[in-house]
Formats: structure tokens, sequence, C-alpha cells
């Protein structure tokens, strides 16, 4: 193997579980689909474990495994497909109405666009980081984030006018 074995991708893989499933859901926004990703990706990555060559990119290879299938899985379903509310815990119902509207907003957007917010502000990953889970210069990540931010703020305060 070039670059990781099968017992460090294990351990990374339970490691990150709750990061990697919580990536999917934010995709998938339904539990059971968000399992199927993380086990597919799971799959996915340890089928193609050999091709991996540093071991200190194995989470950011793995985000990217869980990124691609998720869109990979979104892409198949129907394109009537409507939004499935969030089925989180409970939430006074302000919060819970701007969180779905945010939510909402965040479908809205065009995948590449999507992943670079879920990255940043879900996950918590440095700009150089997404660069390599979307496989994109950083200035083009930069570009795009500023462009859903902007989306996002445009479609959120045309919400708060009806």
């Amino acid at each position: 193997m070039a670059g990781c074995s099968p017992n460090r991708f294990q351990e990374l893989v339970e490691e990150h579980q709750a990061d990697l499933y919580r990536l999917a859901y934010s995709y998938m926004k339904n539990r059971d689909d968000a399992l199927d990703v993380v086990q597919e990706s799971i799959l996915k990555g340890l089928s193609k474990l050999p091709t991996l060559r540093n071991e200190q990119s194995m989470r950011v290879w793995m985000t990217r495994i869980v990124v691609n299938e998720s869109i990979s899985r979104l892409r198949r379903r129907r394109p009537d497909f409507s939004y499935q509310e969030w089925d989180g815990p409970a939430e006074p119902e302000q919060n819970r109405d701007e969180l779905v509207d945010l939510r909402r907003s965040l479908d809205l957007l065009d995948p590449k666009l999507r992943t670079v917010v879920v990255l940043r502000f879900f996950e918590d990953m440095k700009l150089e980081d997404i660069a390599h889970v979307v496989r994109a210069p950083l200035s083009t990540v930069k570009s795009r984030l500023y462009r859903a931010l902007a989306q996002l703020r445009v479609d959120l305060e045309q919400k708060e006018d009806l």
C-alpha cells in the first residue's frame, strides 16, 4: 500500500465518523440516506486505499469521497425532489423557521457553491483544505464562497420581506 494501512484507515473512520455523518446529513437531509452515503464512502475509500499517497491527507481525501457520493446520490434523485424538513432536535419556533429558511436557501445553491459553504461553516474547514477537497485553486474556493454568501444573503433577505 502506498501511504496508509487498512488499520489506520479504520482508526481514521472511527475517529471522524460523526464528522463524516454530519457532512453527509448536510446534503441528504435524512438520517438513513446520510448513513448510506457514509457507508458507501467508507467502502469506496477502503477499495481506493492503495491510491492514497499521503496518510496525512486521508481526512481531506475521505471528506472529498463523502461530498462526491452525496452529490452523486442527489443527482440520481427525481428532479422534483422536495425539501425534507430537518429532523434534528427541537428548536424555538423562530430559530427553527430561520434554520429551515437557511437550509432551503442552501439547497437552492449550485452544488459547487453549497459544498464550499457546508465545508467552511458546518465542518469548520480551512479554505486551503476545502481547496484540496474540491480540487480547485484557493482563489476559486474563495470566489465560490463569496458568490454563495451573496446568493444566500439575497435569498434570505427576500424571505424576510415576505
